[in-house]
Order: C-alpha cells, then sequence, then structure tokens
C-alpha cells in the first residue's frame, strides 16, 4: 500500500473510532477566523493530536482541532488551524487534513485565509475571493506514485474554484 494512503487510512480509522458525524461541507477557518466555529451549532471536536499520525499546527492562535456540526441545517466539518509548507512539513501532509475531510464525506471545500493581505488597497476586513492561481514554487501534492483510491493521476484544472459556488459567495456577500 502506499505510505501516503495508508498514513492517510490511519488518519481516518483513527477519526471513526472517535466521532460519529459525516460532514457534507468542509472550511478551513484561516487566520482571524478561527471563531467562527463557535458560531455553529457544535455536535464534536476532535483535538489533532489524538488522530494517529495527523499533523499539527505550530502557528500561534491554530487551536488545532475540528469542529463538527451544524451551519443552518448543513452537516460541516471546520478546521480551526491547518499546518503550511512553511512551517517544514512535506506537502503529502499539507495536503492531508484536506484528504481526510473528504473520507469523511465532505464533498465541498470553503478555504479563508489571509491571502488579502497581499494587496496593500485592502484594509483588515475586507472581502476578497481568490477565483484562480499559478502555482509556483510549491511541489504539487500530486507528484510521486498515484494514489488510485483518491482519484485520478491528473484531475481536471479547467475549474478549480467552482463557477456557482462564486456566484453565491458573491451574492452572500453583497447581501451582508
Amino acid at each position: 500500500m502506499n505510505p501516503v494512503y495508508e498514513k492517510l487510512q490511519k488518519c481516518y480509522e483513527s477519526y471513526k473510532a472517535k466521532i460519529n458525524f459525516t460532514p457534507k461541507v468542509a472550511l478551513v477557518l484561516g487566520s482571524g477566523l478561527g471563531d467562527y466555529a463557535d458560531d455553529i451549532r457544535v455536535v464534536d471536536t476532535l483535538d489533532y493530536h489524538d488522530i494517529e499520525g495527523f499533523p499539527v499546527s505550530t502557528v500561534p492562535g491554530h487551536k488545532g482541532r475540528f469542529i463538527f456540526g451544524y451551519v443552518g441545517e448543513v452537516p460541516v466539518v471546520c478546521m480551526q488551524g491547518r499546518v503550511h509548507y512553511y512551517e517544514g512539513y512535506p506537502m503529502t501532509d499539507v495536503v492531508l487534513p484536506t484528504r481526510l475531510m473528504g473520507m469523511m464525506g465532505a464533498k465541498k471545500l470553503i478555504l479563508t485565509n489571509a491571502a488579502g493581505g497581499a494587496n496593500p488597497d485592502y484594509k483588515p476586513g475586507d472581502f476578497m475571493m481568490i477565483t484562480d492561481h499559478i502555482t509556483t514554487g510549491v511541489p504539487s501534492p500530486l507528484i510521486g506514485p498515484n494514489i488510485d483510491e483518491l482519484g485520478t493521476r491528473f484531475p481536471d484544472m479547467s475549474e478549480v474554484y467552482s463557477k456557482n459556488l462564486q456566484k453565491i459567495i458573491r451574492k452572500s456577500a453583497k447581501d451582508c
């Protein structure tokens, strides 16, 4: 068995032994948004330290846990804190949490971060949305043997960021 998939499988088994919850949506709460999880109907929590083989953030302020609950009627899993490539983790560990949330059942992924801070015209709290990107200087998590259990070798990258979800997000931002 592929060692990356074997590690992912151990993390999944560790999660299943502790949590009985199937999310439909995964939220990665970036810097400054960790408290959003306090506003959802929480069903359970799972500290990253309690998941066998799971990478743990070294960034101050990252709580380092999954929150399971509901936003409205939608079952979600929220990451309060994540690991970054710049912390020295291999890319396979950086993407492991996202892959794990997919194995948990999440079919939609919403990532948040402080990327807007790169634009000097933005002020703290301004809304911005990444709609495309070019990856340079960061190794692809697709390097190495394909993990057939996780999907195709080369996924379709023509719409990495869902146009439909972008419309919903724009409308929701305008309504707020």
